[in-house]
This record gives structure tokens, sequence and C-alpha cells, in this order.
């Protein structure tokens, strides 16, 4: 029996191969990074000086110390929606919902985790947000944030901001404001003063339009009466007798009529008398 049993002995030194391969292989998988499409990374090094601000590296396969650690965040255009209660002018409460467009920067994704944190969004961008829209809404109506202004309230959100994250390594590129959500009874008294002021335009517009036209046919009238004065005027005695007199001619020239003239008539002029 004991000719029968297989003796399986590892090599000598065989069991500390496979231990050295298996530490490499271990240290191998936690010292690559694949960095994915629009995403950058920065090293922490663990017994240097923490993030290495210098280097930033771009999409692709890297290879980092196995102490270290590669920290990959997004780099390209990203949103960031958010509603937020915030006073008017008039010391009214509003809820203005919007999106903001940002973006850090590339080649300074180091220094803005270094300073900021990895979580810089919370940290830095979401306070620049709040501070500025509480700042450029307060300066408003509740009826010019609901209807006339959207756009210029963007555009100085926008300026607000990136005066705040100036030299901050976060670049914010556009501002949407989305909705201004007014109490219910504010809200309808608005739309009923708008609705009226619409009214009052299109009252003045029709009656504008009718004194136009009332004036051109006035314009037009004394145009008329102006004419025929004229035409009067001109229209003496002796030149109503020449065109009488070249009438007279014409038609006893047609081939189609006979024309009998007898004696003369009242002023001078001949009379026509037979046609056919």
């Amino acid at each position: 029996m004991a000719r029968n049993q297989v003796d399986i002995r590892f090599p000598k030194g065989g069991m500390m191969f496979i231990i050295i391969g298996a530490v490499l292989l271990i240290l191998f998988s936690k010292s690559t990074v694949t960095i994915g499409p629009g995403e950058g990374g920065v090293v922490f090094e663990r017994f240097g000086g923490g993030i290495n601000t210098e280097t930033t590296y771009g999409e692709g396969f890297q290879i980092v110390a196995p102490w270290n650690r590669m920290i990959v965040r997004k780099v390209r255009q990203q949103s960031l929606s958010d509603e937020m209660n915030v006073l008017s002018v008039n010391g009214l409460e509003v809820k203005v919902s919007g999106t903001v467009w940002y973006e850090p920067e590339f080649s300074n994704l180091g220094k803005l985790i270094k300073t900021k944190g990895e979580d810089y969004e919370r940290e830095l961008l979401d306070p620049a947000i709040n501070a500025a829209a509480r700042s450029v809404v307060g300066r408003y109506t509740p009826e010019q944030l609901y209807s006339s202004k959207r756009d210029v309230i963007e555009q100085e959100i926008l300026d607000e901001i990136q005066n705040v994250l100036k030299d901050q390594y976060l670049i914010v590129k556009r501002i949407l404001v989305e909705d201004v959500k007014l109490p219910p009874t504010i809200r309808t008294a608005i739309e009923t003063k708008l609705k009226q002021e619409q009214e009052s335009l299109e009252y003045e517009f029709r009656l504008a339009k009718a004194k136009k036209e009332a004036e051109r046919q006035k314009i037009d009238a004394e145009g008329k009466a102006t004419a025929n004065r004229i035409l009067s005027a001109s229209l003496t005695d002796k030149i109503l007798q020449e065109k009488g007199i070249e009438a007279t001619m014409k038609l006893s020239e047609s081939n189609n009529s006979k024309v009998v003239i007898i004696g003369s008539g009242k002023d001078g002029l001949p009379l026509i008398l037979g046609n056919n």
C-alpha cells in the first residue's frame, strides 16, 4: 500500500515563489488606475506632502506607487440644480430654482482638492451660489422677478459667482433661472395687474389707430376740396367756350354721326342736332 501512495512535494523554495508572486500581483493591482473619459486624477502621496499639486493625470491607464492613492474626479462640464428660499427687495420670501454649469480647472485640480477637499462642490460651489442668489434677488420686486428681469438676474448671479470663485480653480460658465415661485396671492395679483396693463395697451392701440384713420380721412377730404376750389377758379367763361367748341368739332368729324348745326346756343356755342 505504501508503494502506491503519491508523494507530492513542492520543490525547495517553491512556496516562497508563490508567496512573492501573490504579493507582487496584489501590489500591481493596487498600483494601476484607469481614468475614464472626461475625468482627471491627482495623486495623494501617503508618505510625502499629501496631494501632489504639480501633476494632473488625464484619461487612460496610469501607474502609481501602491502606498499612494489616485483621486479621480470629473473635469468636464457638469451641472448642478438647486432650489432656495430668498427674500425680495420688499422682504417677501420667494423660491428660486435654477441650474449652474461648471467645471474644475484641469491643470489646477490638485490645488482645488488640496484647498477645498474632494467634495469641493459642497464646500465651495454651493455657498457661492446661495450667496449670489440672495444678493441679486434681494434687489428686485416680486413683479420684476416674475416677469421681465429673468435674463438680467441670471447674468448678475453669474457675475457674482465668478467674482466669488475668482482664483479658486473652479469655473462657472452659465446660470439658468428656471422658475420663480411666489405665494399664490402675490402671484394672482401680479397676473391680474399684467392682464389689465395688456388690455389697457390694446385699448390705447385701437384708439390711436382710429384717430390716425380719422386724420387720414380729414386730410383726404381737405385735399379733394382744395383741388375742386382750384379747378373751379381756373374754369373761366372763355375757357369753357373754347372747350365747348373743341368738343363740338370732334363730334362733327365723327364718321358715325350725322351732324346738323343750326344757329348758335347760349354763350355763342353752336347747337348739334341729329345722330345715327
